[in-house]
């Protein structure tokens, strides 16, 4: 098949871009906070209320420190599409390392919340704190199963899920403090905000996988295409599958690999069967 269409240039692929950075201040706080509580756990001065839950087991918590440091770290660059298209390789590999660190800190937090005596938010926050943790740990199991079918599309949109439930944290310390400024400490109040956290996370990853990049409307998007211009052989594959519908190559721009132009133009092809 051969295909007589504009060359346009592209988006400069070299910058990282801005969003991991944003990405990690959010977990800026929670991060200080955990590398204080590692320092007393390992003998240093205590610079945090003292928790007596916390020193009685701390192995679960030191886990949970560090997974959840580097996820929300190594994740933030994940969500870099240049970085992706210039180094493919290390975003699979990072990707690998990204869902062990985040079951780490998912099957941690569940740990915790099962055994630790006490934890803020009475029986409700008790509930959200598995509700989102069993949620965190299944987006992650989810996201890799879908990478495994080279389900490009749905992968990005649980692992985001899973990410956005990571940054929880980071969250609900402006929650909380809001909450408890506005209403007053309270364990209803504690479980509120921590819900509020989680909630608000997920509700700002969902509205960018529905409505700001929908899978549909990438799959039907135009390719721009002028008569008499160039003439180069249409692709039998991407990515090492043929090409039979619009979702190969509709995954294959989501990774980075391809580059879809809407310029509302037709597209004009002849087709040569091959033997």
């Amino acid at each position: 098949m051969t295909s007589h269409a504009t060359v346009r240039p592209t988006r400069s692929t070299r910058s990282i871009g801005w969003v991991p950075y944003p990405l990690i201040a959010l977990v800026v706080i929670p991060a200080i906070a955990g590398s204080l509580r590692l320092v007393e756990l390992a003998g240093g001065p205590q610079l945090l209320p003292a928790n007596p839950r916390i020193t009685a087991s701390p192995m679960p918590v030191i886990v949970h420190i560090v997974c959840a440091v580097l996820y929300a770290v190594l994740g933030a660059f994940q969500f870099s599409t240049g970085l992706r298209r210039r180094h493919p390789d290390w975003h699979r590999v990072a990707g690998r390392v990204l869902v062990v660190l985040g079951l780490a800190v998912a099957f941690s937090a569940l740990w915790m919340t099962a055994f630790y005596p006490h934890v803020p938010g009475g029986e409700l926050g008790h509930v959200f704190r598995l509700a989102f943790g069993t949620g965190m740990a299944a987006s992650i199991i989810l996201g890799f199963n879908a990478i495994r079918r080279r389900d490009v599309v749905h992968h990005r949109a649980w692992m985001a899920r899973a990410y956005a439930l990571a940054l929880g944290a980071g969250t609900q310390v402006l929650t909380q403090g809001i909450g408890n400024a506005v209403f007053g400490t309270s364990e209803l109040n504690t479980a509120l905000m921590l819900g509020a956290g989680w909630v608000i996370n997920l509700a700002v990853v969902e509205y960018i996988i529905r409505v700001r990049f929908p899978a549909s409307r990438r799959a039907r998007t135009p390719v721009p295409a002028t008569a008499n211009d160039l003439e180069f052989p249409f692709a039998n594959s991407v990515n090492g599958q043929k090409l039979t519908s619009a979702d190969t190559i509709e995954s294959a721009a989501n990774a980075g690999l391809l580059t879809l132009f809407d310029t509302r133009g037709v597209v004009v092809a002849t087709i040569n069967p091959q033997q």
